[in-house]
């Protein structure tokens, strides 16, 4: 669940992407996963879906690395693109349910990113070009 206002609009890096609706501060916790809101698949309730909803899940959800669950926002949060450099990540509190704080400022208008690397086991393309303009 988004914790901070955001807006999805035209992404330079892909598609559509997630964009601050205002300033905000380093560490501030922008997204969690809100149990009720927010989705978690086992590996038995993904291979029960349909191919279509495997397909929206695999492109707009992701493969939890620790776990091998598919969560999927219930939110904007969906619209999160890559990014090398990114902007927001997860702090390593030990808490269990997935946060995703502000790594740096990000001003209003900034589009929000994070490393899928860290945290998606899933053969998620990850547009290297598009991503490196975006870094700069």
């Amino acid at each position: 669940m988004m914790l901070v206002p955001v807006r999805a609009d035209r992404s330079a890096i892909h598609g559509l992407g997630l964009f601050a609706s205002v300033f905000i501060p380093r560490g501030t916790p922008v997204w969690r996963f809100e149990p009720g809101f927010d989705r978690i698949f086992t590996p038995e309730e993904f291979a029960r879906l349909p191919a279509l909803a495997q397909g929206h899940l695999r492109h707009y959800g992701y493969l939890d690395i620790a776990t091998r669950h598919w969560f999927l926002g219930g939110d904007l949060a969906i619209f999160m693109n890559h990014g090398h450099v990114p902007n927001t990540g997860t702090p390593n509190t030990g808490g269990s349910a997935p946060l995703t704080c502000a790594l740096r400022d990000i001003s209003e208008g900034d589009e929000l990113t994070c490393d899928y690397r860290t945290f998606d086991a899933s053969d998620k393309p990850i547009d290297v070009v598009t991503a490196r303009r975006q870094d700069r």
